[in-house]
């Protein structure tokens, strides 16, 4: 039965280029990364290392339960605390994951008396959030203030959620944050922005929210995951401790999953006290995205331009999914492994090259990496 239903769709996206695979990777492999989203290049780092292992010391491998049972330990209140102040919040509440973090808060503020105002490039968890929401949604064209406007104006329901990331991920543009937290407040609705990409890249590490001053406003709600900058795993809300209180009695994603593992949560604290300490790290990752922005720039013709954005991310244009693919290839024979992201997962349609650059490429590896990719870029074109 399965193979005459699903067969039909493999050989459907094969044939359009869209076929991903597992690629799984040796702990030792010899790759310059621009693929992985390890900001802050902490995720080897011995500091971090050291406090996850110590907490398997004290508490074991697993957090045996949903934090509602015993899966709450001194591990996860101390990393809401320091996130929370770090990000200039009232309170924090972590989940198991960030994709996790988003359900959990856009379905417990949601329902037939919220109206959901989601720019049309949020990340697939918010998509899904509002598919699960039970609530009216409007999908806006990307950073369009006077949209999110019209449609705040023109609801019904007492209650709006205007959903936005602060850096987006394919892009790395920024939103509007000050313009739309703006409105938001002027029709009494709460404004969540995605900090996925933000933390520890923006705002000198604190996040774009806080580099606008938006920091601590009562309708302003934050997500972030630990699995990029923190080097870790997991998701956090971010805001006012009634909304921490609300989640703790009506997220079903924090309610109902086993919680967070004490070695994760104790991998992001450190990760976090090393950004404190050394608070040049998310400049490094701006000189690095600059330098690698410059050389594919250079690469591509006219009508592949990049525009270099507020995050880590840059994202290479290529000429079709499979060019996509072979340049990724050949780059990885060649020492340099990148990202290939096609339709669905680009939001714009046009499938690219996508280079995450992080704190720990050497001036070594960053030509090493331009060298590489030109000449990837050149091949495929």
């Amino acid at each position: 039965m399965l193979e005459d239903w699903l067969a039909p769709k493999a050989v459907a996206l094969e044939s359009r280029g869209l076929t991903r695979r597992l690629r799984p990777r040796p702990a030792d492999e010899d790759l310059i990364d621009l693929a992985g989203n390890d900001y802050l290049g902490l995720s080897r780092d011995p500091r971090v290392i050291e406090a996850a292992a110590e907490a398997v010391r004290v508490w074991g491998t697993g957090s045996t339960a949903s934090r509602l049972v015993t899966g709450t330990t001194a591990l996860h209140e101390q990393l809401e605390s320091e996130l929370a102040a770090y990000a200039g919040q009232e309170s924090a509440l972590v989940f198991s994951s960030g994709y996790l973090a988003n359900l959990g808060v856009v379905t417990a503020l949601g329902g037939p008396g919220t109206l959901l105002v989601s720019d049309e490039h949020v990340h697939a968890s918010l998509v899904d959030a509002c598919r699960l929401s039970r609530s009216r949604v409007e999908i806006v064209p990307h950073n369009d203030v006077e949209a999110v406007e019209k449609v705040l104006a023109e609801r019904n329901e007492p209650h709006a959620v205007v959903m936005t990331e602060s850096v987006f991920s394919v892009l790395s543009d920024e939103a509007p944050l000050m313009a739309l937290a703006a409105t938001a407040r002027t029709h009494n609705a709460v404004l969540l922005v995605d900090e996925a990409h933000g933390l520890g890249v923006t705002g000198n590490g604190h996040g774009s929210v806080h580099a606008h001053n938006l920091a601590g406003l009562d309708h302003v709600v934050i997500t972030m995951t630990l699995s990029k900058s923190m080097a870790s795993q997991g998701g956090v809300v971010l805001g006012p401790q009634i909304l921490r209180n609300h989640l703790i009695n009506r997220s079903r994603p924090f309610i109902y999953d086993t919680a967070l593992n004490p070695a994760a949560c104790a991998a992001a604290l450190a990760a976090l006290e090393v950004l404190i300490a050394e608070p040049d790290r998310p400049a490094a990752i701006h000189a690095a995205t600059a330098h690698l922005a410059a050389a594919c720039t250079a690469a591509l013709p006219p009508d592949r331009s990049i525009t270099p954005g507020a995050g880590p991310v840059v994202s290479v244009p290529m000429p079709g999914p499979q060019q996509a693919v072979e340049a990724a290839d050949v780059c990885r024979r060649n020492g340099v492994r990148v990202g290939s992201f096609r339709p669905p997962s680009v939001p714009d349609g046009i499938s690219r090259l996508r280079l995450t650059a992080h704190a720990g490429l050497s001036s070594a590896d960053l030509d090493r990496a331009c060298a590489v990719i030109v000449d990837a870029i050149g091949q495929v074109s």
